[in-house]
Parts: C-alpha cells; structure tokens; sequence
C-alpha cells in the first residue's frame, strides 16, 4: 500500500502518496486538474516493484493545503515551484514523469523550463499545447461549479457521470476516487475534494494552455498517450505532437476519452516499455 507523506513546498503543505522502496529508481506520477495522486494507486502498485513512485496532490487538490493566494498561485509557475521544492527536499536529481491531462502540461512546462535535464523520460496523458476552446468550456463548467449531496452514493453516482470518458474501470478504482476525493462541508453536505478557486487557472492565466513553444523545446524521449474519443487532445494536435519538438511517440487508447486511466495491463505495459528505453 501507498503511504502518505507531507512536506513543505515553496511555502505550502503538500501532500504525496509514496510507493515502493526509496532504493529504487525515482518516478513521478502528476495528476489532472481537479483529480488528487490516489487516481495512481492500480498504476502505482503495479509499478512500485521496480520504481520509487511519487504522486503528489497539486496545492489545492486533496490533502494538499489550499492556497491563500489563488489568483497568482493556481497556475503552472506555482506548481512548478512545488515540484522543484519536492524533487529537491526528496533528493531526486533525474526521473521520468508521467502526467495524466494538467500533470502532461505541467510536465511539459517544466521539462522545458525548471526541470530540463532532470526529467529523463516524459509520458504525456492526452493532453497537447493547445486545448480546443469548446472542451476548455465544459471543464470550466464543471470545475468551477462544486456538486453537493446528501449521501456518499449520491456522489458516487455522480463521479461516474462526471467521468465517464474514463472508460471501464473495475469498481475498485470507482470506490478508491469516492474514498479520497470527497469532502463534508459545514453545513454537512458532501462534496468534491478540492478549492472550487483551481478554476481560475482558465480565467487567469491562459498562456498555461498555450505550450507550443515549451513543447517545442523539450528534448527528452516522450511518450503521448491518446483517448481515442477524447475532446481534449484532437487527432491533428497529436499528430503535431509526433512532428515538432520531442517528437512524440504516439499510442492510441481505445475505450477512453478524456483521460486513459493507466491502470490496465496494456497501458501500464506500454508505459514500462517506453521507460526502459
């Protein structure tokens, strides 16, 4: 099993799930917008034998402090100080990273910023430079606007809604993200866990959905996974992807949108071979 950590970066608490043996070699899981590190834990124990695992939740998200400061803090400068905090504080000098839609970006971003030469291997879940505006739109909706409930089954029903592009997963991924992704408010409904403000990442700082010019930098191996129906990641942008910059090796997923989960034999198999080359 994960264990949970804390430390202190660049000023805020953030909370990792830790797996396997810090002997081993590093790897570095990054969740999407408004998910938490425990969407790793099939992929993480799976690969915990062979890898020391890292999955953080963004300031914000999960057990992670929520920022006092929102408008300048939710944004990929901010995460990326986090990161670097981490990387440094745990003593990790190289390592893949794979980040699964906002954790690809900020992957990105990093990989061709403040972490260049540190990240080896990058795997990049269906996420590109650039985001069409109308799947832009229905995140905004979404994030932005916190369901409320009475019960536990309530939201539970609702996460499979809310996800379903996630494709089919067995009931156990479905009841670790009710278990780690709720809240109880003060007045005793139950809610998502994370600060409804991570909208403004959208509202305010929308050069973090323009990274071409990242991207283009970037020179380590990359690997770009695909929901085959997703509405984030368009076949053309990926196909871009395998063109210009790190030119990414391309895998298509089928039965998934936005995002692949990673937790079956086939993703995880295909994310293993790609580490080791």
């Amino acid at each position: 099993m994960g264990q949970s950590q804390f430390l202190t970066c660049a000023g805020r608490e953030i909370h990792f799930t830790e797996w396997g043996d810090r002997a081993a070699p590093p790897l570095i899981m990054w969740h999407g917008l408004a998910r938490t590190g425990r969407d790793f834990d099939i992929t993480a124990a799976a690969m915990a034998k062979d890898y020391w695992i890292i999955c953080p939740d963004t300031v914000g998200r999960g057990l992670s402090q929520w920022s006092p400061d929102r408008d300048r803090e939710y944004c990929y400068d901010f995460y990326g100080k986090t990161a670097l905090s981490l990387f440094d504080q745990l003593g990790i000098d190289k390592t893949p990273w794979i980040g699964t839609s906002m954790g690809g970006s900020l992957g990105m971003s990093l990989a061709a910023g403040a972490l260049k030469g540190r990240i080896s291997h990058l795997v990049i879940n269906d996420i590109g430079p650039e985001i069409p505006v109308e799947a832009v739109e229905r995140i905004k909706t979404y994030v932005g606007n916190l369901p409320k409930f009475n019960c536990l089954s309530a939201l539970a029903a609702w996460f499979r809604a809310a996800y379903l592009p996630f494709g089919e997963n067995p009931d156990i991924y479905w009841q670790t993200m009710l278990e780690t992704s709720f809240r109880r408010t003060d007045d005793g409904h139950i809610t998502v866990h994370y600060d409804p403000a991570i909208v403004s990442q959208f509202t305010l700082h929308g050069s973090d959905l323009e990274l071409w010019d990242e991207y283009d930098t970037i020179t380590c191996p990359t690997l770009l996974l695909r929901g085959a129906d997703s509405d984030v990641l368009p076949r053309d942008v990926a196909q871009a992807m395998t063109e210009r910059g790190p030119r990414a090796q391309l895998v298509e997923i089928e039965g998934f949108g936005h995002a692949p989960t990673l937790g079956s034999d086939g993703e995880i198999d295909v994310i293993t071979e790609f580490l080791q080359t």
